[in-house]
């Protein structure tokens, strides 16, 4: 069966984007997904080769819409649905945030004390 049309927030929650539809849902309400640069509605219909932009976290992402589905597909398969257009550097800014807020403690220290704690968040700020 071919699918001819589907709801964005349902393409994204399928193609691995969101992990729930409702969240899915919530970004477009929230203007965080947008299609030539216009915020869409969640009961937008996704349209073959169109660049959809997705506001998640630090980064955005950018996909294109290779097929169409209505199910959620496993990782694997997602390929062959959309293509990442996303640049490097987005990617990026995860790695940095991710290495920032990384501390090292040295082996058999166990966990830190209530103010060592504080002192920790008070070099992380």
């Amino acid at each position: 069966m071919e699918v001819t049309e589907v709801r964005i927030d349902k393409w994204l929650w399928a193609v691995r984007i969101f992990k729930t539809r409702s969240q899915a849902t919530e970004a477009c309400r929230s203007g965080k997904i947008k299609i030539n640069g216009n915020p869409v509605k969640a009961s937008h219909e996704v349209k073959l080769n169109e660049i959809i932009t997705v506001q998640q976290q630090q980064i955005t992402k950018t996909i294109k819409a290779i097929a169409l589905l209505h199910a959620r597909v496993s990782a694997k398969l997602v390929p062959q649905f959309m293509e990442d257009l996303t640049p490097a550097s987005e990617y990026e800014k995860i790695e940095i945030v991710r290495a920032a807020s990384f501390i090292y403690r040295p082996r058999g220290t166990g966990r830190p004390t209530k103010k060592e704690r504080r002192d920790i968040e008070h070099l992380k700020n």
